[in-house]
Formats: structure tokens, C-alpha cells, sequence
């Protein structure tokens, strides 16, 4: 009787045993729901605790740094800018007009020669022979001519006391008309053999600059040659042509006609580097259906010899030049909801927008047509960030200048700094 009562008490111990079995579990995940609460409460305090952006201050925040610019009065130009091409004013193929061995070559390659020099010589031998022979021929031919002259005139005597016939007579005048057609042909063949021995000595038919020898001594060369001996090059004027939208055609020509000398600029390809200084010449006589542009030519004197032949060229054409007006940097320029504006600088360290009304633009100067007086100050650098009614602090564009001017400036480490200067002691400091 006793051990089934034994049995029944250890039951309940040993079912409250499997029942407190799940108590650290749960100890467990209260302890991460809390460790997970005092997480998200550090988190929450950060971010409140955090300050706004910069952008999101408003009017609370600090004084923007930014560069002034006082603005200015002056000329600026109205400028059409293209693109041209360098051609010479006169390039000759320079080519003998007789067949001949080439005896003399009387030029250096690269040189200037002027019109009138010596380039080469062709063996004039067989020409010298040809004009002996004509001047021979023409000296036999006069002779007969003054013999037939004196004949008519005794036949015009006879005639006239009716001692010789009439036919005698218009006999002997038809031989006086041949023998001088006679002398006059010959003439012209001393001319011609004149003239042929004469392009024996080739000489230069401009003033220029002699490009590469084309045909060597002792070749036997003849008019029919393609490459012919040399190319002369007029350098000195020189031309550039360029083109330019037919809406410019009116301006240009109304400026010309008006008797204006157009100053034209020849740059480099990056188009900061000045080459030559020039003027426009004149335009071409019809615009190009296929580009709508119009080819125009500038000469420049080219003193320094600086433009050759078909080298590109950037050209700024100066049209017409605004004198005396309200000029400012195109780097003060803003547009946004106003429309074109600047932001002028007050004298209570702020800044307000002012609405612009701009003209024609040279280089990095542009003219205001309204909205800016000469004196005004405007921000040209940091105004990405201003707004109307901004604080700003003025900051300079140039550094700061050393403190000894003769020092030179420190050189670099390998960190990105300046060297360190060392002391007496030997201390960095």
C-alpha cells in the first residue's frame, strides 16, 4: 500500500522538474528585448542630438567665405570667332620652258629670294647657235631688201621719162613688199632664239621662300615635267581663309562698305596664344548652299614668319567694339528663377540677388545692359551656396604672402606637407 504512495509524491517532483526546464530560455529573450530597447533609445538620442546639415541651417547658419569683384566700366569688342586656313598669296611651280641638260642649280633649299634671282642654268650651247644662225639669216635678208630698194628707185626714175614698162615697175615694188616681210620674219626668229637662250638661266618669277629641290644637276629636263624644279612659297603677306554663318554677312559687309578696317586675330589651335595680327581683306562673291557660311580673307604681314600654308588657325574677328560701358566677370554670371542675376554684395556683410540684363561677351568680360552700376561689388567665387540675404565673409583669391619674401617656399614631404624647420637643438619644431 506504502509504495504506491511513494510513486504518487515523486511524480509531481519530477513533472515540476520538466517545467522549470524553460525558465532560462526565457530569461534569454527578455534580456535581448531589453538590450534591443536601450539600443534603439541610444540611436534615436544620437540622431536627435545630431546638428542639421549646413544646407538645412537656414538662416542660422554661419557667413559663407566668397570673393568680391568690384564692377567695372571700359571698351568691349564684339568678336566672331572661326576657324581658318593659312594660304599664300602666290605659289609658283617654278619649271624650265626649254629642254636643256640642267648645268647649275643656284639656290639653297629654305631661302627667301627675291624676283629676278637665279635658280638655275640650263646649257645654253645649242641655243647660242640658234640665234647666230637667225641674226645670219637676217643680216643675208636685208641686204637683198636694200638691193631691191635701190632697183625700184631707179625703175620709179625710168618710168617717169616712160623708158622702162609699168609692169617693169609694179614688178620690182610687189619684190621690195617680199624682201621686207622676208626681214621682218627673221626678226622675229633672232627674237625668239633671244628669248630661248634666255630661259637658260632660270630665275624667280616672285619673292619667296624656296621649298625642297624637286630635280637634281646634270637631269635633262624638259617643259612637259609635272614636278617641274622647285616651288616657290610667297610667305610675306600671307592670307588665312575662314568661314562664317551667313547671318554675320550683313554686319560685316555694312562695316566695310562703311569704310572700317576690321582688326582679325590668328590664334592657335587651343585659341590662347596670339600668332599674327591682321585685317580682314574682303569676302567671298556667293554663300554656300550646302553650310549656309560665307569664306571670307584676312591678310596679315607675317614679319615674323609664324603662318605657313595650310596650317589651321583659330581667327577672332573683330567686328565692332562697345566703348565706355558697364563691363563684370562672366564668372559672377548665376541663373536659376530669376532669370540671369548676380549676387551683389551689401555693405552689412549680406548679399541680394540683382536681376541682370547682359550684351555682348569678350572673352572673360561680358556687358551689363542694366541692373549694375560701375563700383558695385559682385561674388564671383562661392556662390553655389548663398542665397538671398546670406551672411558672407570676404575672402582674398591670392595667398598669403610669406613672411620673408626671399625665403623660398617649403618643399613638400613624402606625407604631403612642408618640411618641418629644425631648431639649434635639433628638435623639430
Amino acid at each position: 500500500m506504502n509504495q504506491p504512495i511513494k510513486n504518487f509524491e515523486e511524480a509531481p517532483s519530477l513533472g515540476s522538474a520538466q517545467t522549470a526546464k524553460p525558465r532560462p530560455v526565457r530569461r534569454f529573450v527578455l534580456t535581448s528585448i531589453v538590450i534591443l530597447l536601450v539600443v534603439g533609445g541610444i540611436v534615436w538620442w544620437t540622431k536627435q542630438a545630431t546638428p542639421p546639415p549646413e544646407s538645412a541651417r537656414g538662416r542660422n547658419s554661419g557667413p559663407m567665405s566668397i570673393v568680391p569683384e568690384a564692377v567695372g566700366k571700359g571698351d568691349i569688342g564684339i568678336n566672331i570667332n572661326a576657324l581658318g586656313t593659312v594660304s599664300s598669296l602666290a605659289t609658283v611651280t617654278v619649271r624650265t620652258q626649254i629642254s636643256g641638260y640642267l648645268m647649275k642649280i643656284d639656290f639653297t633649299e629654305g631661302i627667301e629670294v627675291k624676283k629676278g634671282d637665279l635658280l638655275a642654268e640650263i646649257d645654253p650651247r645649242p641655243y647660242e647657235a640658234t640665234l647666230a644662225q637667225a641674226r645670219g639669216q637676217l643680216a643675208r635678208d636685208e641686204a637683198a631688201l636694200k638691193g631691191a630698194q635701190v632697183d625700184l628707185a631707179r625703175y620709179q626714175g625710168l618710168a617717169a621719162q616712160n623708158a622702162v614698162p609699168r609692169q617693169t615697175l609694179d614688178t620690182q615694188v610687189a619684190l621690195v613688199a617680199q624682201n621686207q616681210g622676208t626681214v621682218e620674219a627673221d626678226k622675229a626668229s633672232v627674237k625668239s632664239a633671244e628669248v630661248n637662250l634666255a630661259y637658260c638661266h632660270i630665275v624667280s618669277p616672285i619673292d619667296g621662300r624656296v621649298g625642297l629641290r624637286q630635280v637634281d644637276q646634270g637631269n635633262y629636263v624638259t617643259p612637259g615635267d609635272t614636278n617641274g624644279l622647285v616651288v616657290i612659297t610667297q610667305l610675306q603677306p600671307i592670307s588665312v581663309l575662314f568661314t562664317v554663318p551667313e547671318d554675320n554677312l550683313q554686319a560685316i559687309a555694312k562695316r566695310i562698305q562703311a569704310g572700317a578696317v576690321l582688326p582679325a586675330t590668328a590664334l592657335d589651335r587651343t585659341g590662347a596664344n596670339k600668332i599674327a595680327d591682321g585685317a580682314l581683306q574682303t569676302f567671298d562673291s556667293q554663300i554656300d548652299p550646302t553650310t549656309g557660311t560665307i569664306k571670307l580673307r584676312a591678310q596679315f604681314p607675317n614679319d615674323d614668319r609664324l603662318l605657313y600654308p595650310n596650317q589651321f588657325v583659330n581667327i577672332r574677328l573683330l567686328l565692332d567694339t562697345h566703348k565706355d560701358v558697364t563691363t563684370m566677370s562672366t564668372a559672377g554670371i548665376q541663373r536659376g528663377a530669376p532669370g540671369t542675376f548676380v549676387y551683389l554684395v551689401n555693405a552689412d556683410s549680406t548679399v541680394s540677388v540683382r536681376p541682370v540684363k547682359l550684351g555682348v561677351t569678350d572673352g572673360d568680360r561680358v556687358e551689363v545692359l542694366s541692373g549694375l552700376n560701375p563700383g558695385d561689388r559682385i561674388v564671383i567665387d562661392g556662390a553655389d551656396k548663398l542665397r538671398d540675404g546670406a551672411k558672407i565673409v570676404i575672402r582674398s583669391e591670392t595667398p598669403p604672402a610669406q613672411a620673408n619674401p626671399g625665403q623660398a617656399p617649403a618643399e613638400p614631404n613624402k606625407s604631403g606637407g612642408g618640411k618641418k624647420r629644425r631648431s639649434e637643438g635639433g628638435q623639430q619644431q
